[in-house]
């Protein structure tokens, strides 16, 4: 079976991949709080849309899961995907006079559609072990570039309410919990369905690059 250090090895066959989210510029010009307005704006919006989408991925999950503690967990993670997470986009709305009609008319760009629609496709059609590795590196990575990226904020940094947030500890109990219950999951799955939540967490990193890749480069459709 799976055995209980799925995530370890998890990490491990994409510390290279995490190493270049972590060093990326969008991420190295938030900490040094010089990333541009119009890149950061960007981002908060595709952020919300994403987040709208996430939360449906964990409800979907709590669906999937095989024990009550496993439910109230998602459904909890879901609650705040939607509602403690568009606190801090809100805020950050007020500040760049992004109002409700803004963010409707502004539609999901390429990186943020690719990824919440592979999010939902695994929630809907994988089992609860390989949706839980697909979910996981969003909350794992932006826990440890959050912690990055504080570590070496400069004084002042107009991003600070986003870089305490995910450098926070309330955060990382909630990475913690979501990495213990995927490190479960594994543990009672075959070795094959292990592969593919190998594979899950994989594709889900490379999106998480392609997210902010995309923000930097304030990518939408091009046609």
């Amino acid at each position: 079976m799976g055995g209980p250090v799925f995530s370890q090895g998890a990490w491990a066959r994409n510390a290279a991949l995490y190493e270049t989210i972590r060093t990326m510029p969008f991420n190295a010009e938030l900490a040094a709080g010089t990333l541009s307005r119009a890149r950061f704006r960007h981002y908060i919006l595709q952020d919300a849309h994403y987040l709208l989408a996430f939360g449906r991925a964990l409800a979907l999950a709590a669906a999937k899961a095989p024990d009550p503690d496993a439910f109230v967990l998602f459904a909890r993670a879901a609650e705040e995907a939607v509602v403690v997470e568009r606190s801090l986009h809100e805020g950050f709305f007020r500040q760049e006079g992004i109002g409700p009609e803004t963010f409707r008319a502004t539609p999901p760009s390429p990186a943020c559609d690719h990824y919440v629609s592979h999010l939902l496709a695994v929630a809907h059609a994988e089992p609860y072990p390989v949706v839980l590795a697909a979910l996981l590196p969003c909350f794992w990575i932006y826990r440890e570039v959050g912690r990055d990226i504080h570590a070496r904020a400069t004084a002042g940094n107009p991003y600070r309410a986003w870089i305490d947030t995910y450098a926070g500890e309330d955060f990382s109990l909630a990475v913690d919990r979501v990495i213990a219950a995927t490190d479960a999951a594994a543990a009672d799955a075959a070795p094959a369905q292990v592969e593919r939540m190998h594979r899950a967490f994989t594709h889900a990193t490379r999106l998480e690059w392609m997210f902010w890749d995309g923000a930097y480069r304030v990518a939408g459709w091009p046609v």
